[in-house]
């Protein structure tokens, strides 16, 4: 049996990850769909969608399935026209919720991409939300020049939230508990630092080493 499964669509920052196992072997192929596929005007006219039946496509020949061999996809509308195709093709496709073993690897497959994106590890690893938005949005903000280009900036959160103003003081920082979102490192308390204010879904404080 093969499990077809994503990870990642939800996430404000980068792609998604299409990922192909087959269960018997723990035989693992994936690839992504690239962050442009949800730029502003790709995403209206789902390129994504497109790129995920391409990238489908060649996991499964890696894999070679024969066509009496199940193949599990996920139920979720990105796979709508890959199932439609595969039928089309004679394979034997069910649309069903993907679990493991599948489930952990491609998770764990795009949290090692995040973190590559430069998302901190404590983004990632220590929440029970990893991929929040208002979460990550911080985090853009920390560095926006750079960051904005990571994002799915297609959506239509990032179009409410993404162009927000922000107000920029400076300040001196005496608790011990604040890393700088830009270069990740501590701040050391009684540090000049520079302060963005926002407001998206409630009020938001950074802060920043002065030299970030």
């Amino acid at each position: 049996m093969i499990q077809i499964d994503d990870a990642g669509s939800g996430s404000l920052i980068g792609g998604t990850c299409i990922g192909a196992m087959r269960t018997e072997t723990k035989e693992y192929v994936y690839d992504f769909i690239p962050v442009e596929c949800y730029y502003q005007g790709a995403f209206e006219n789902k390129a994504y969608i497109t790129k995920c039946e391409d990238i489908v496509n060649s996991l499964l020949s890696q894999l070679a399935p024969c066509k009496n061999e199940n193949i599990m996809i996920c139920q979720g509308y990105m796979f709508e026209s890959v199932r439609r195709s595969l039928g089309r093709k004679g394979y034997a496709v069910q649309s069903t919720r993907i679990q493991n073993p599948l489930q952990s690897a491609i998770e764990n497959t795009f949290q090692d991409y995040a973190l590559k994106l430069g998302l901190p590890v404590q983004y990632v690893k220590y929440t029970r939300y990893p991929f929040h938005f208002h979460r990550i949005l911080r985090w853009v903000y920390a560095d926006y020049e750079k960051r904005h280009l990571l994002c799915k900036t297609g959506w239509r959160s990032w179009k409410k939230y993404g162009q927000l103003d922000i107000q920029i003081t400076e300040d001196i920082i005496f608790n011990k508990n604040y890393i700088c979102l830009k270069c990740g490192k501590k701040i050391k308390p009684g540090s000049d630092v520079r302060v963005l204010k926002y407001t998206s879904n409630c009020p938001n404080t950074i802060y920043l080493h002065k030299k970030c």
